[in-house]
């Protein structure tokens, strides 16, 4: 269902996400996991909330030209998946993916104003979220521009929050 969405460039609606993470993560009862991206609204904190209690949430603050930008030089290889970053993974020769030769596109919902239009509606809804997070007390905030900066910090607080997990093999 969510892939009709997907290949007419549109937002995945909130009930489809929902259904569909629920689903994957009952299915994982028991198992450790992490999200990357979910829950973005508060009906999927609140499902959420439902077959979990959430241990540790991450914001990263990053200004919103930054990500603009960021998400403006993205350009894809459609059959490949393989995706690249005009200013930190770029293609050997401009336009063209590395492996194949074949041209890269950038899809709609990467340029410039698509962006711009998908950060101000994700600032909305995520808004009610992180406040929601913040009062439970498991809300930790990051703020920056560049990975390699921000990266360290968040690194040492899973480090001290998170109990490692050791592989059967090492049993």
């Amino acid at each position: 269902m969510a892939k009709q969405y997907i290949e007419k460039s549109l937002l995945v609606p909130d009930h489809v996400i929902t259904r569909l993470m629920m689903s994957e993560l009952e299915n994982r009862r028991g198992q450790h996991w992490l999200l990357d991206g979910f829950p973005r609204t508060l009906g999927q904190a609140e499902a959420l909330d439902k077959i979990c209690e959430v241990d540790l949430v991450i914001s990263l603050n990053i200004p919103f030209e930054t990500l603009k930008d960021r998400l403006s030089r993205r350009w894809i290889h459609p059959p490949s998946g393989r995706v690249y970053n005009l200013d930190f993974n770029p293609p050997h020769i401009h336009g063209i993916d590395d492996v194949t030769g074949e041209p890269l596109v950038q899809q709609e919902d990467d340029k410039p104003e698509a962006v711009a239009a998908r950060l101000r509606q994700y600032k909305d809804v995520a808004k009610p979220v992180i406040e929601l997070y913040k009062s439970r007390g498991v809300l930790h905030q990051f703020s920056g521009t560049e990975t390699n900066k921000i990266w360290p910090y968040v690194y040492t607080l899973f480090s001290n929050k998170i109990t490692p997990i050791q592989s059967k093999e090492a049993y």
